[in-house]
């Protein structure tokens, strides 16, 4: 399977960034994250569902949001959205599956999903 995201986030729909792979640290992963929230409780407002896309020069931001969750992942703006999605969502599946006792009473430690980078690694661009 071809490696098509370049960064990957994951955040709570209040924008605390979980997770969070990225390969050129210019923006606090947390700034980060309570922007996207931002832009997508914008977006609620302004249609029904939020954000679910967006381009920055020849980078494309694609997200979805599953159970009250962000999954953001960045690729070229020449990769097939429909393509991230399903990434996102296999992603998002492992993402639920591992943690799913932990997100029970989670307790807003972030470290708690530290070792998620271990599943990421087959979808990343190296």
């Amino acid at each position: 399977m071809p490696r098509i995201l370049i960064d990957f986030w994951v955040l709570t729909d209040d924008g605390i960034v979980l997770y969070s792979k990225v390969s050129d640290q210019k923006v606090n992963p947390q700034l980060f994250g309570a922007l996207m929230s931002a832009l997508n409780k914008f977006a609620e407002k302004l249609t029904d569902g939020g954000i679910s896309n967006f381009e920055m020069s020849d980078l494309r931001f694609v997200i979805i949001k599953r159970r009250r969750f962000l999954f953001i992942g960045s690729t070229s703006n020449k990769t097939k959205e429909k393509k991230v999605i399903d990434d996102l969502m296999l992603i998002s599946d492992q993402f639920f599956k591992l943690y799913a006792e932990v997100l029970i009473n989670w307790d807003n430690n972030i470290e708690t999903f530290s070792d998620f980078g271990d599943y990421l690694e087959q979808f990343l661009e190296k």
